[in-house]
C-alpha cells in the first residue's frame, strides 16, 4: 500500500509541461528545463522549471539529479539533493553543474533534467542529553566499515 497526497501545482510558464513519472511505483517525479542552455565544463547555473508548488505540510520536495544524464553527459546539482520546503512557493530550479571536463552540456527547452522526490519529514524535539546510547557502530565515520 503507497501513501497518496495532492500536490498543487502552477505553471508559471503555461507552455512548460507537468512533472510525471517515466514508470509506474518510479520515487521521482521528472523535471524539465523550460529553457535551452548550454554548461561549459565545471560551470554553474540555475536552470528554471517554468513551475511552482504547494508542498503539504509535514512534507519536503527533494531535487535529485537524474543518473542517466550524470552517467551519459556529467550533468548533476551543485546542492544535491536540493531541498524544497513545504512553506516556499517559488519557482523551481535546478542548480546545475557540468561535471564533464572537456565537453560543453547542452539542455534544450522540454528535456528531462532533473527528478522531484516528496517525502514526509517529521517535526523534530531536540533532546539534550549527557550521553548517547551505545551501538556497534559507535563513533566510526567514513570508512569504518572497511569499504
Amino acid at each position: 500500500m503507497s501513501d497518496v497526497i495532492n500536490l498543487p501545482i502552477k505553471r508559471l510558464d503555461p507552455t512548460v509541461e507537468l512533472p510525471s513519472y517515466a514508470y509506474a511505483g518510479d520515487a521521482g517525479l521528472d523535471l524539465r528545463s523550460a529553457e535551452d542552455v548550454t554548461l561549459k565544463p565545471f560551470e554553474r547555473r540555475l536552470i528554471s522549471t517554468g513551475l511552482a508548488v504547494a508542498i503539504p505540510e509535514g512534507y519536503a520536495g527533494f531535487v535529485q539529479p537524474r543518473s542517466g544524464m550524470a552517467l551519459k553527459r556529467g550533468l548533476s546539482m551543485a546542492n544535491t539533493p536540493g531541498l524544497i520546503d513545504a512553506h516556499y512557493r517559488g519557482e523551481l530550479k535546478i542548480c546545475a553543474v557540468n561535471l564533464d571536463a572537456h565537453e560543453d552540456i547542452h539542455i534544450e527547452r522540454g528535456e528531462r533534467i532533473a527528478q522531484l522526490v516528496i517525502q514526509r519529514v517529521p517535526v523534530v524535539n531536540l533532546v539534550e542529553v549527557d550521553e548517547l546510547d551505545e551501538t556497534d557502530r559507535g563513533a566510526g565515520g567514513f570508512g569504518s566499515s572497511g569499504a
